[in-house]
């Protein structure tokens, strides 16, 4: 992996995720560390529509700069967030943050925490942490930090209570099919809330176990990916340029 597959790799993942429904306006924001370096990293900038990023309109950041030196395009939310945690997190080498409605909605629940109701919920089991100390944007140094303290080994998605979510992966296939499914988890609990019926919990043991095999499943996140990236060449190849 180089620069330019890394750009094109999250232009795809914005496009995608403005298809789907999952961003906010020009309020959330996906960063990614720039292959082989643990300091610069690429932002969408500020007041960029999803559908219409580009591999090259992609700011690249030094997380290492001092809050003042950030980027003039970079938004000031998405510098304090994303600066600390790519430091701060080993794991973190792309954030995923967004405002999507299933799964914000369950963040604006006192004391939610997501229940494995199915296959795709186990896939989240003991990886999902809470931030239910919202105290407005993301605007000082002390964002970054607190929240990075809730990303322990293993930990790849933190719900925001009143915010949002946020997914950390590895690779940018890793944390997009990590947020889409997380999306889908969220819908799913929603409408299974709704009906007012008992959940059918699975236990333990089996979410684990189910979890693993996840974890395990051979290319899972780059077929994903790649199957998307080639609707969009066929489709809407200017998101490489």
């Amino acid at each position: 992996m180089n620069e330019t597959e890394q750009r094109r790799h999250l232009a795809a993942a914005f496009r995608w995720t403005a298809r789907l429904g999952l961003h906010e306006g020009v309020a959330n924001h996906f960063s990614a560390l720039v292959p082989g370096s643990d300091r610069e990293f690429l932002l969408n900038p500020r007041g960029a529509h999803f559908s219409r990023i580009t591999a090259s309109r992609l700011l690249k950041l030094d997380a290492h700069a001092a809050g003042g030196d950030a980027h003039a395009d970079a938004d000031p939310t998405a510098w304090y967030l994303h600066s600390h945690l790519h430091r701060l997190v080993p794991h973190a080498k792309v954030i995923l943050h967004t405002h999507m409605p299933y799964a914000t909605s369950l963040a604006c629940l006192e004391g939610f925490e997501l229940q494995m109701l199915d296959q795709s919920s186990c896939r989240f089991f003991g990886r999902v942490a809470y931030d239910r100390r919202f105290g407005g944007m993301f605007l000082d140094d002390s964002e970054g930090p607190r929240l990075a303290s809730l990303l322990a080994d293993g930990v790849s998605t933190v719900f925001l209570g009143s915010h949002g979510v946020m997914v950390v992966g590895n690779t940018v296939a890793e944390a997009f099919d990590e947020l889409y499914y997380l999306e889908r988890v969220a819908q799913l609990h929603v409408y299974a809330l709704g009906t007012g019926k008992p959940l059918m919990v699975i236990p333990d043991d089996i979410a684990a176990l189910t979890c693993q095999q996840w974890l395990d499943y051979p290319e899972g996140p780059d077929l994903h990916l790649r199957a998307l990236m080639g609707i969009l060449d066929e489709e809407d190849p200017g998101y490489t340029s």
